[in-house]
């Protein structure tokens, strides 16, 4: 009775000490930044030229890698382009959580749409904009669950707009049903990764003001 006591509190006190995740070790540090590294030079060459004139070769050679090498991270071609899109959402979605969290809970429905389309708008057209064009063009060749999986990441991070949407809706600042504004908004912004160059005439917080201009007729 007594061993089957000491067992029992042994065993607590095991459990008590691994919970939470295991500080990552220096190998897999290192993993995870070559994958990243993989994932985001992926994403230049598809962007430039397409899903199927990029080869795992070019990857792996833009990656200073051994060719072979790259398919200890990914089994396939086709695995880095939905780790393209699911890695670009993933970065997206922290990204606009941190814009929301910096306005605080008072912010009124105009202060949250201007800083989600000014996150937006770097988002399509900043460092780290390459999966973007990746995804309009390269959607299909993903399978059904890998759709599923990045819609998925992708409802998730239109929803977050909705509430601004409501909001100025309900002041009738905007016009349009909050559902379809969401799609034509997103519509617009999307195509600013085809046209749009900071640097040149525009800067991206001008763009935002023109883009509220135009949504709810704010500047």
């Amino acid at each position: 009775m007594l061993r089957l006591m000491q067992t029992s509190h042994e065993a607590v006190i095991v459990k008590k000490r691994g919970r939470g995740r295991p500080p990552k070790s220096a190998d897999e540090r290192n993993e995870s930044m070559r994958r990243g590294e993989l994932v985001k030079v992926a994403a230049q060459l598809f962007r430039q030229r397409g899903f199927h004139g990029t080869s795992t070769r070019d990857i792996a050679a833009a990656a200073g890698m051994q060719s072979g090498s790259i398919f200890y991270f990914f089994e396939s071609k086709e695995a880095i382009l939905h780790a393209v899109m699911q890695d670009g959402m993933t970065q997206a979605a922290v990204s606009q959580d941190a814009a929301l969290q910096a306005l605080g809970a008072r912010a009124n429905g105009v202060e949250r749409l201007s800083a989600l389309v000014r996150n937006h708008l770097q988002i399509m057209v900043g460092g780290e904009s390459d999966f973007i064009p990746v995804m309009l063009y390269e959607w299909r060749l993903l399978s059904d669950a890998q759709r599923m999986e990045v819609s998925a990441q992708k409802d998730a991070y239109e929803a977050q707009w909705m509430p601004a949407l409501q909001a100025l809706h309900r002041t009738g600042k905007l016009k349009a049903r909050p559902e379809i504004a969401r799609l034509l908004i997103f519509g617009a912004l999307n195509w600013t990764a085809q046209w749009f160059t900071e640097g040149r005439g525009l800067t991206l917080d001008e763009l935002t003001e023109q883009a509220l201009a135009l949504f709810i007729g704010e500047r």
